[in-house]
């Protein structure tokens, strides 16, 4: 298990020591931070590395995921896609289900906690259902810039009842809400599987374990198969792009356990893919392995990013620190990340024909796609790496435990 001294090289020992400093308000303090997945999307992967390292400075953190059964997450799947603006039936079953799964969570999940950090719409009800009356923070990483109005008027009752909401991006916040907003970006860990170095060797070992040929220059895009990735959107970048550059699609994306729809995009990708998929010239994989997707990223020429919303979009953040160049939509918190024509390119979510352009670009000048990725990993250096994410965290805790 990793400690924060496992940082220092790439961090640095001030921000270390500012660490170490902040968390001496906080030894013994008992956080608890509860969300839906144990795996599968940018959250896991954050409470993979920030509870342990909470841990190892002083501060006694827990990482409870929330029990559903297939309905709970056919649903809040649902209110996802709703809070990013799709329209939703909102039947009283499906309140009804959404909130009795809470409630049964509640019965044996003791929270007797500092803080409580609940991240995302699945376990919102809970607080509704605990005696603890110390705070609690709502965590929500999904775009909000224009929820469904009927499901924000539900949620709000549960969230009314939050010491304050965080939120990633001043875009997401609703003017007038009662409840404080803060805005706390997410990060990735450059140590982890996903993240780390890899030699060159490594590199072409995973990818042949996993039948990605490197005979062509490859692009590609990281992403949950998920609508709102638009993967099929990409495929299209893809057939404009190989008519100038003779190039390789990987597409490699997960399926989230509290995620139902995964595997019926899947199947569509492969119709869409046709032929060719059967060439080899479009790749579609759910790898499972983190070191995998590492070298995936390394070695692509270029990383799309084509989300059509995007909370923040993590897989951005790690083709970034990786030095790729990215061409990414210009929505939700991707624009945080890149600024357009230095670290990478912002495009509009809906713009098959710039995609495909700023693609063929970077392929042809490899001297600007080198540049690019330099100031790519500045950017995340300075930015977007757990160390700071943790020291947003501390002074959060610090503002709300008395």
């Amino acid at each position: 298990m990793l400690s924060l001294e496992n940082y220092r090289d790439i961090a640095g020992v001030e921000v270390l020591g500012e660490i170490y400093r902040k968390a001496r308000k906080l030894y013994g303090k008992h956080i608890l931070h509860i969300n839906s997945t144990y795996q599968g999307g940018g959250v896991a992967e954050i409470l993979n590395s920030l509870v342990p390292l909470m841990n190892d400075i002083g501060i006694d953190a827990g990482w409870r995921t929330l029990h559903g059964n297939p309905d709970f997450f056919t649903i809040t799947k649902k209110f996802h896609n709703a809070l990013q603006g799709d329209s939703l039936n909102l039947t009283a079953t499906k309140k009804r289900l959404y909130v009795q799964a809470n409630e049964a969570f509640s019965t044996f999940t003791h929270i007797d906690h500092d803080c409580v950090i609940i991240h995302d719409p699945q376990p919102l009800p809970l607080i509704k259902f605990s005696r603890n009356r110390r705070p609690w923070i709502w965590r929500c990483h999904i775009d909000l810039s224009h929820p469904n109005s009927q499901l924000w008027d539900f949620l709000t009752s549960f969230i009314l009842r939050y010491h304050l909401v965080v939120i990633s991006s001043e875009n997401y916040k609703r003017n007038g809400f009662p409840v404080e907003q803060r805005i706390i970006q997410p990060a990735i860990d450059p140590l982890t599987a996903k993240n780390k170095e890899l030699s060159d060797r490594d590199i072409s070992k995973y990818l042949r374990k996993f039948g990605i040929k490197t005979d062509k220059p490859i692009i590609s895009q990281v992403s949950r198969f998920d609508k709102w990735k638009d993967p099929e959107g990409v495929i299209s970048i893809y057939k404009r792009v190989r008519e100038k550059v003779d190039c390789r699609l990987v597409m490699s994306g997960g399926v989230a356990t509290d995620d139902p729809e995964g595997p019926k995009i899947y199947e569509r990708l492969h119709q869409k893919g046709g032929e060719l998929i059967d060439k080899g010239d479009v790749v579609l994989i759910i790898p499972e392995n983190d070191i995998f997707v590492n070298a995936l990223q390394r070695k692509s020429a270029v990383v799309i990013q084509k989300s059509i919303r995007e909370g923040f979009c993590l897989a951005v953040t790690e083709a970034l620190w990786k030095g790729t160049p990215v061409v990414a939509s210009n929505v939700g918190g991707i624009p945080l990340q890149i600024k357009d024509g230095e670290n990478g390119f912002l495009v509009q979510p809906r713009d098959v024909k710039g995609f495909a352009e700023r693609t063929i670009r970077l392929l042809k000048n490899p001297d600007l796609a080198k540049k690019m990725g330099e100031e790519a990993t500045e950017t995340v250096r300075k930015k977007f790496l757990i160390t700071r994410l943790l020291i947003d965290y501390l002074d959060l805790l610090a503002e709300v435990i008395h």
